[in-house]
């Protein structure tokens, strides 16, 4: 049985679109109009349409780009095959299936949002104020949800801040192959995140690692504090996360 809740806000929005189009089209959808709908580049459209191919709410074929609608990126005359996109039956199923995170309350939320728009601008900008913003915030953040949300955030953006020195091996890279199993990912996170910090030689990298491994073993406590869902809504967060820094 396929899981709507493991669906993130992002993914959703993709999803809506995709089903949005394929009822236009009457027919599958190039992830290009996907992108242009959402104004995103077409490749993260691309990317994002294959994650919901894995999860079961989308499903991928070739067709000749001529056999396509003009909509679609078809044209006239005899084309290259080209990938388009369909919705999957629990497609609908799963927009209508939205996890009620209310109950988590308002506080949350904005630490939520809070975070969310502190990766995003670290895309464009040096991620090290973001993250001294938030190790900044720690010592003031008691609800053991709050806590972990921040300390995702800030392990990120430690990923960010080092890792064009890691060799040319992307630590996100590594740490969607070891959150493969999402009973270990959060914890799999603050390993990952500080191991390839540890050897910044950089004096001001070395001040924020040793602040970032002040927080550590409150992380990994307020882990086994939380409750099935707000563990779930915190896994749902770090999708949300990692799609922020995409």
């Amino acid at each position: 049985m396929i899981e709507a809740s493991k669906l993130t806000a992002r993914q959703r929005a993709f999803l809506d679109k995709l089903l949005e189009l394929y009822r236009e089209h009457r027919g599958p959808v190039h992830y290009s109009d996907v992108a242009e709908r959402l104004g995103v580049n077409r490749f993260s459209a691309y990317d994002m349409l294959k994650v919901l191919e894995k999860k079961g709410f989308a499903s991928s074929s070739y067709t000749l780009r001529s056999s396509t609608p003009a909509a679609a990126g078809g044209h006239a005359g005899p084309g290259r095959s080209i990938i388009v996109f369909a919705p999957t039956p629990e497609a609908a199923t799963a927009l209508g299936d939205q996890p009620d995170e209310s109950a988590l309350g308002e506080d949350w939320q904005r630490v939520r949002e809070l975070v969310l728009s502190k990766l995003a601008q670290a895309r464009d900008a040096s991620p090290r104020a973001a993250l001294s913003d938030l190790l900044a915030r720690l010592p003031h953040t008691d609800a053991p949800l709050n806590y972990c949300t921040e300390m995702i955030g800030a392990l990120l953006l430690n990923m960010q801040r080092v890792k064009a020195r890691a060799g040319g091996l992307s630590p996100f890279r590594v740490l969607d192959r070891l959150r493969a199993d999402e009973s270990t990912g959060l914890e799999a996170l603050a390993g990952l995140s500080m191991g390839i910090s540890l050897s910044d030689s950089e004096e001001s990298g070395r001040t924020l690692t040793r602040r970032l491994l002040d927080h550590i073993h409150g992380y990994q406590v307020n882990l086994t504090r939380l409750s099935g869902e707000k563990r779930e809504a915190l896994v749902r967060f770090l999708e949300e996360a990692l799609e922020a820094l995409d």
